[in-house]
């Protein structure tokens, strides 16, 4: 047996490899032009974003007191008007406690940072108050750059929706106009396009439509866990306000990184100026502890649930996307690579080979003919 290379089987193998590569490559650069165009509008699909997260979330009432034969737009309007009342009760419920107390948190603050202070002067540690201070400062100018990256990283890839208020009206106007006339869409889309796109593209539609309520739900589901345990920890070591830190932890479980980071250090903050510095370690460690099982269990066990994805698969979303677009991109990665999978998938059905059947008055394969 020869071990010589067939030149023509190496000239027809390079010849594909050239293919694949260049249709590679077309991709990637048709990629790269829609991201462009993407990065372009981004300050009118960003809104459009968060509304359709919003839709999914308010959906449900929508299309109950539809099925009751209220008419579409008074059900959007209610639904709408429901949404904003218990958007801004949640607001009052977390800004009013901690404003009440906002006199007694600076001054507990100043004292805590001082108490800490003369402990970490003290023994075992024995640091001397210039170490401290430079050791702070250090830290306070890490925490500043990490700061700085993530608004810049905010106001350049959020623009408008964190800076003005006109964004957030538009993404409510959006979600009010999806639950009057989201269920006419698929059947408009219909009617626009032609031949086979009439029927694949409203299906995938559909599909990414319930994978994206999907993925809504489980962020939801999984706020709420790390809301209950989070603040049966702190009613468990006494700390005040429990239900606003609680409600504020559950919201924030939208806002990858940056809102758990927020809500920790405001619940630490809280136990420090309330309980001392032990409570408030033990918080931290609550936190720490909640927070790891949330992100390395709950979450990517949920979602993977949900959204047909495997575990490893959200983890890795979550950090390309973070890596790639900071906050928004951690926020966005999970539920665009679910509907990254939906597209594979029905296409992975309209390309499947199937067997023609056997003629008519035929018997099929391996059957045996009647006596």
């Amino acid at each position: 047996m020869s071990d010589t290379l067939s030149s023509r089987k190496t000239a027809a193998a390079l010849r594909v490899s050239a293919r694949v590569s260049v249709q590679l490559l077309l991709v990637l650069v048709a990629a790269a032009v829609a991201l462009w165009i993407l990065g372009r509008m981004w300050s009118v699909v960003w809104p459009l974003i968060v509304a359709l997260f919003l839709t999914t979330l308010t959906w449900p009432p929508a299309a109950f007191l539809r099925r009751r034969g209220w008419a579409p737009a008074l059900a959007a309007s209610v639904v709408t008007l429901l949404f904003l009342v218990v958007a801004a009760g949640i607001a009052a419920l977390i800004a009013l406690p901690v404003a009440s107390q906002s006199g007694e948190l600076a001054d507990g603050v100043v004292e805590g940072i001082q108490r800490l202070r003369e402990w970490a002067a003290g023994p075992p540690l024995n640091i001397g108050d210039d170490q401290i201070t430079g050791a702070f400062d250090a830290a306070v100018a890490r925490i500043q750059n990490s700061a700085g990256t993530a608004v810049s990283t905010v106001v350049t890839g959020v623009s408008t929706v964190f800076n003005g208020l006109v964004t957030a009206v538009l993404a409510l106007f959006l979600m009010f106009f999806f639950l009057k006339d989201g269920p006419r869409f698929l059947p408009w889309l219909t009617r626009q396009l032609p031949g086979r796109l009439a029927t694949d593209v409203p299906v995938v539609a559909a599909r990414s439509w319930e994978t994206l309520g999907s993925f809504v739900r489980s962020q939801a589901f999984v706020g709420l866990l790390d809301a209950v345990f989070i603040g049966l920890g702190l009613w468990i070591v006494g700390v005040p306000l429990v239900l606003p830190l609680a409600v504020l932890t559950f919201v924030s479980a939208f806002v990858p990184i940056v809102g758990a980071l927020f809500a920790g250090l405001v619940a630490v903050l809280i136990a420090l100026v309330s309980n001392g510095l032990t409570d408030a370690l033990i918080v931290l460690a609550i936190i720490v502890l909640v927070q790891q099982l949330e992100g390395n269990v709950f979450q990517p066990m949920i979602q993977s649930r949900g959204l047909g994805l495997h575990a490893a698969v959200v983890l890795l979303a979550v950090t390309l996307g973070g890596s790639l677009a900071g906050v928004v991109g951690s926020l966005l990665a999970v539920p665009l690579a679910a509907l990254i999978a939906v597209f594979w998938n029905y296409l992975r059905e309209q390309l499947v080979a199937v067997p023609p059947g056997p003629a008519a008055g035929e018997p099929a394969a391996g059957a045996t003919a009647p006596a």
